[in-house]
């Protein structure tokens, strides 16, 4: 009896072996090459100059497609092959780089005018300010099968220069370039380098980073503040970023603020709360948040969100009382009198009040019907999980979902009905 059972033990023990074997294999690795992005600024030159480097023993990598600004971002060079021919008003330039890796590398004029006097990208002799997206065009790669990219950025600058970049900085003094949702990580978002004030602190889990040009008035500890006062609050409505960068200048940069991934421009004369009541640092932040670009008929629907949100965010952490909240509602009511249309691809002042007081009755719409339980902190939610443009015909699809039912009395009003 015993000499069965140690057969019987051991014919189980060989038939689970195989299963055990495999179990403890190893995925596959998944195919990879390292990119470098070396940014120089040379303010004498009102240029940055560029070079990406790839380094790519596995020969993943075939080929990267640059869409290319040829007033701003000129004179690509670089190992292997490199290709140029004009579509429309941009270039394209393919780099297919030698076996094993390579560098390419060209200049990046930063100025850029936003109107006759008024610059959303800057260079001075002891500063810059500049989207990365500009640093780094918009690329197509063509790779083995999922094949993905381990970027690092890396500045080299002036003495006695910092910067501020939304992105976690590496023991070796780069930054890792991180974007779970790209297969091809390109550096995004706003940089500000030079002589700087920078303060640096995590608030409401965020790490963040305040920055400006020494001397130009940005009232770095004052957002701090504020952002420890209201970030706490708008984290309940949908989660926010893991790092913000808030960057900013005086005068001649764009008395406006500017949202990029995990980053957002403001004029150093901006103030915190307007005389309306409303936030342009939270606005800004909203965009952050969101993540996602007006798409058609939706730049109303998205500035709306941004500024009711900064609203909303002021009264709900009670910096402003329901008195005043109330108080504001009315004034952009009066301030909207007279727009026929917020389904637009770009909006106004007028537009987004219009668009605001539109939204503020549809977030009461939907605690209606829903009973109490479902708010358009739902709908900001839905969106935020989905990053993708922001049209209104997605939005109303989202809202519609998030109410449990079909919404043609709002979303058919004359408002919120697209032009011809």
């Amino acid at each position: 009896m015993r000499r069965r059972a140690a057969i019987w033990t051991a014919a189980v023990l060989v038939s689970l072996a195989p299963t055990a074997s495999r179990a403890q294999t190893p995925p596959p690795a998944t195919p990879s090459y390292d990119v470098r992005y070396e940014v120089r600024v040379v303010p004498s030159e009102k240029k940055a100059h560029v070079t990406i480097h790839v380094a790519d023993p596995a020969h993943v990598l075939r080929w990267l497609r640059f869409a290319v600004d040829p007033e701003r971002q000129l004179a690509f060079q670089g190992d292997g092959q490199v290709s140029s021919e004009q579509r429309g008003d941009r270039d394209v330039v393919q780099w297919t780089p030698p076996r094993g890796g390579g560098a390419l590398g060209y200049a990046v004029r930063i100025d850029h005018l936003r109107n006759e006097s008024s610059y959303d990208a800057r260079v001075a002799r002891d500063w810059a300010i500049v989207r990365l997206d500009d640093l780094v065009p918009p690329a197509r790669v063509r790779s083995v099968a999922h094949a993905e990219s381990r970027a690092r950025l890396q500045l080299v600058l002036p003495e006695r220069w910092s910067a501020v970049v939304p992105y976690a900085k590496e023991p070796d003094g780069t930054w890792a370039v991180d974007r779970p949702d790209r297969r091809f990580d390109r550096p995004v978002g706003w940089l500000l380098v030079g002589r700087l004030g920078v303060l640096r602190e995590r608030v409401a889990g965020v790490h963040v980073a305040i920055g400006a040009p020494i001397g130009h008035g940005m009232r770095r500890q004052d957002i701090l503040a504020f952002l420890r006062f209201t970030l706490p609050t708008l984290r309940k409505v949908a989660p926010l970023p893991d790092r913000l960068a808030i960057v900013g200048a005086g005068d001649p940069m764009w008395r406006g603020g500017l949202s990029a991934p995990q980053s957002a421009y403001l004029h150093a004369a901006l103030p915190l709360i307007d005389e309306d009541a409303t936030s342009p640092v939270l606005h800004e932040i909203v965009h952050v948040m969101l993540r996602a670009r007006a798409g058609a008929d939706g730049d109303g629907i998205v500035e709306g969100l941004a500024e009711l949100y900064s609203l909303e965010t002021l009264v709900r952490s009670r910096a402003i009382s329901r008195h005043r909240y109330e108080h504001a509602l009315a004034r952009l009511a009066e301030r909207s009198r007279g727009v026929a249309n917020v389904a637009v691809d770009h909006s106004t002042g007028k537009v987004t009040a219009k668009a605001v007081v539109l939204l503020h009755e549809l977030d009461q719409e939907i605690a209606r019907i829903s009973g109490g339980q479902k708010s358009l902190d739902d709908v900001m939610r839905a969106l935020e999980e989905s990053p993708a443009a922001i049209s209104l015909a997605r939005f109303r699809t989202i809202t519609e979902r998030v109410a449990g039912q079909k919404l043609p009395a709002f979303f058919g009003r004359p408002e919120l009905t697209p032009a011809d």
